[in-house]
């Protein structure tokens, strides 16, 4: 990093570029864990005002779309769920970078979605630098259950993951894709 870089390293985290956690970043997501409790403890007790809490917690919830806790995040903010969407128990869902996630998708359970990496240096590594790239997932996508989504990738509408798989690169529309790393099986 530039010493002459005046941003916050919240700025430069949100920018995509490389920053060490400091306190300020370590009391957002601190915020953020107490946030995503609120929301698990008014599901569990079957509270009015459950769904205004996961609302309160993510970046946007579409119409008729709902998370099952418990929900693991980063900020939650930079979490964006479209219309009509599911997604079951144990999502992690590490949103340093945005996590854009379409309308009518299918998430199973334990999926994780990480955008954070770290360098493959082990000299800026050892100094904690950390950066982000988003994710992007389409309309109508089904992750099966397990479904690891690495950093910087984007999943095209109408695509099934198979559950456990490992994606690391793109994929396309209309695809089955299983295995680590993922890979596409079949045209849909």
């Amino acid at each position: 990093m530039s010493t002459h870089d005046t941003r916050t390293q919240y700025e430069r985290m949100v920018a995509g570029d490389w920053y060490e956690a400091d306190a300020e970043i370590h009391a957002i997501t601190s915020a953020a864990a107490a946030r995503s409790e609120r929301f698990a403890e008014a599901v569990r007790t079957g509270a009015a005002d459950a769904e205004d809490r996961l609302r309160e917690l993510l970046g946007s919830l579409g119409e008729g779309s709902w998370i099952r806790p418990p929900l693991h995040v980063d900020l939650g903010v930079h979490l964006h769920l479209g219309d009509r969407s599911f997604v079951n128990f144990g999502l992690v869902a590490l949103d340093v970078a945005h996590i854009r996630i379409g309308d009518d998708t299918k998430i199973g359970p334990n999926v994780q979605l990480l955008t954070p990496i770290h360098p493959v240096d082990p000299e800026p590594r050892r100094a904690k630098l950390e950066a982000a790239k988003p994710i992007t997932i389409g309309d109508n996508v089904w992750l099966g259950g397990g479904v690891i989504v690495c950093p910087g990738v984007t999943i095209g509408d109408n695509t099934v993951v198979g559950a456990g798989a490992v994606v690391v690169k793109d994929l396309p529309a209309n695809v089955v894709a299983v295995g680590n790393p993922a890979r596409v099986v079949k045209q849909i």
